[in-house]
């Protein structure tokens, strides 16, 4: 697409819509000189938001291409206010881009991109159908229970990032398999659309290092000790990509506890400065 050379997806509504401003703060600060193409997939986001954001990436040198939802793909997905029809929007992206576009790296808005994307997307998974981690842990317990929740023998793959392969996801990602396999076990789906990436396409996920590309921010001690001691504060902002805010506690609310809030907070200023928002 034009001269842009890695291609970013996010999906959101408009609640998550500061989040998404620091996130992509972070995306420009540390991956100086590098070209991106951001796909936005959104069901009616407001206008004035879209505008901002286009704005925002014409000063950074990015494309911006939204996508509006395509009604008729969703007209038979079973959907509720538990079960809202944005959760099928990351696993039918190869449905809902440009039919051009091969790779994908989806990014939720919830996360810091703290070092360069390039070696993500120049990572080799071919005839995988996604890239992604696993939060394992030190004990692997939770692991262990969703693997026996939803019958799996593989890891289970946290779905805030993902490498994409479109190409592939054309192929074998049907949505009429994704409804009726929500219609199917409504009841066992605790993270909806975790879940069916897990339940439905876990067999076809390249393992990614989840200290380099998925980190999860509330588990600095289980990362500090499953790695005896190396990956530290020094080399997590050093070496790891992505920061994952996971979970219900999130650094822009009242009481945050975890390490790397302050971090959080810092990127929450630039994103002000950036986007215009100061005083």
């Amino acid at each position: 697409m034009g001269g842009y050379s890695l291609n970013i997806l996010v999906t959101l509504d408009q609640n998550y819509f500061p989040q998404l401003q620091v996130m992509l703060t972070s995306l420009k600060m540390n991956n100086p000189g590098e070209q991106f193409s951001l796909y936005l997939l959104h069901n009616h986001l407001p206008e004035p938001m879209l505008e901002a954001v286009d704005k925002w990436c014409g000063q950074a040198g990015y494309g911006f291409f939204p996508v509006q939802m395509d009604e008729e793909l969703f007209r038979s997905a079973p959907a509720s206010s538990r079960y809202p029809v944005e959760m099928y929007y990351r696993l039918l992206a190869a449905w809902m881009l440009p039919e051009d576009l091969d790779r994908m790296i989806y990014l939720d808005p919830d996360t810091l991109v703290i070092n360069p994307l390039r070696p993500l997307w120049e990572t080799n998974m071919t005839g995988w159908l996604f890239g992604a981690a696993a939060h394992t842990g030190k004990t692997e317990f939770a692991n262990d229970m969703n693997r026996l929740r939803l019958r799996v023998e593989h890891d289970y793959y946290n779905s805030g990032v993902l490498l994409m392969d479109l190409k592939l996801g054309r192929q074998e990602i049907l949505p009429e398999k994704i409804f009726q396999h929500v219609e199917e076990h409504r009841m066992e789906l605790v993270l909806p659309d975790q879940d069916l990436l897990n339940a439905l396409y876990g067999e076809r996920i390249f393992p990614l290092d989840d200290a380099l590309w998925n980190y999860d921010a509330r588990n600095y001690n289980n990362y500090l000790m499953r790695s005896s001691g190396k990956c530290n504060v020094k080399w997590v902002m050093e070496n790891t990509g992505i920061l994952h805010f996971c979970g219900k506690a999130k650094p822009w609310k009242p009481g945050y506890i975890y390490r790397f809030g302050m971090l959080y907070q810092h990127y929450m200023q630039l994103a002000m400065r950036d986007w215009g928002q100061e005083g």
